[in-house]
């Protein structure tokens, strides 16, 4: 796939930028604030009048100089920190990061989700300069797989032959006429097409093509939904409520066999029990329509406001009342809360 002139210059401006700033070991941080304030838009803490046009030039001069901040970092003579992280030591923020930015983006906090998508951006930058460093990619193999990819699933916009060079394998339709359905569509066809010639032989199984990195509920709701698609779920969503009650039941048995023994066993099967009821449960509301992930955060907010409420209602600590005196704390503090979400609903 050809792309335009001028994003081939930009790749080979950054690429000879990245290799100076590497000989010279250090990061002319006067033309970082150059990049950052030619033609900035207005402050990121007021509200925006009207929409801001993306400065491809911009964005492109303050990327470049992330990515030789990266590798002065990894460097020799760098950050000792930053030197003597491995993809196994970072991976922990990764996932943090992520979630940063997910809680921004639901509190509509723009300004902190500007900063909270370059912590995420950083991660990125992060795990490239390691694997350039180890011989496998560089950060322009990251975003040359990107690019291909989105040309690749948008035929519609870039045109079947454009698509076709960046590796489409599947036969869709890229007249879609305005419909985000047939998009959405055409997008599942190629990307299953790709995952199709990613695993072949090595494996046959449509679970595959769920990916082990993602947060557990949100796996497991994705591989209920893929064993449905051959037949196997259950019909309805009350089929499920027997088998919460069957897993329930398992669990409670291997945690009072537990109580008894220190057998790592033991112990192992509880967890075991445990997941299968989580299980049950994420594809319960799978059936409901209902994604376990942004139920379980709704729940994790509500836990939040009561137990707030509690601890102002108290006139003492919280650790110093009885078990009968937490419970009435917090039964009234599920009645106040409610009750205000009724008068806002109104």
């Amino acid at each position: 796939m050809t792309f335009s002139p001028g994003l081939q210059g930009l790749l080979l401006d950054c690429s000879t930028h990245h290799e100076n700033s590497l000989r010279t070991g250090r990061v002319t941080l006067d033309a970082m604030d150059g990049a950052r304030d030619a033609h900035s838009p207005q402050s990121s803490t007021s509200a925006p009048s009207s929409a801001v046009l993306s400065d491809p030039e911009r964005a492109a001069a303050l990327f470049q100089q992330a990515v030789a901040i990266m590798a002065r970092l990894r460097a020799p003579g760098g950050c000792p920190w930053d030197r003597e992280q491995t993809f196994d030591t970072i991976r922990k923020y990764t996932l943090e990061e992520a979630y940063e930015v997910f809680d921004a983006i639901e509190r509509r906090d723009f300004p902190h989700l500007a900063e909270e998508l370059g912590d995420l951006l950083l991660q990125v930058l992060f795990y490239a300069e390691m694997a350039a460093n180890e011989g496998h990619f560089t950060i322009a193999d990251v975003i040359d797989h990107l690019n291909r990819k989105l040309v690749r699933r948008h035929p519609h916009v870039f045109g079947e032959e454009a698509s076709r060079a960046a590796g489409n394998e599947a036969n869709v339709d890229s007249a879609v006429e305005g419909s985000a359905a047939k998009v959405l569509r055409n997008w599942e066809e190629i990307k299953a097409a790709e995952v199709l010639r990613a695993v072949w032989p090595r494996t046959s199984s449509r679970l595959d093509s769920v990916q082990r990195a993602m947060p557990a509920l949100a796996e497991a709701a994705k591989i209920g939904a893929k064993a449905a698609k051959s037949g196997f779920d259950w019909p309805h969503w009350r089929d499920l409520l027997p088998k919460l009650a069957e897993e329930t039941a398992e669990l409670e048995a291997e945690a009072a066999a537990s109580e008894k023994s220190d057998d790592p066993a033991i112990k192992a099967a509880v967890e075991a029990e445990l997941g299968d009821l989580l299980f049950t449960v994420v594809n319960l509301g799978r059936h409901l329509g209902v994604d376990a992930e942004m139920a379980l955060r709704g729940c994790n907010l509500r836990f939040r406001q009561r137990f707030a409420e509690m601890e102002l209602a108290s006139e003492k600590p919280l650790e110093e009342l009885q078990p009968a005196e937490l419970e009435a704390l917090w039964v009234e503090a599920k009645r106040k809360l409610g009750t205000r979400e009724e008068g806002r609903a109104r």
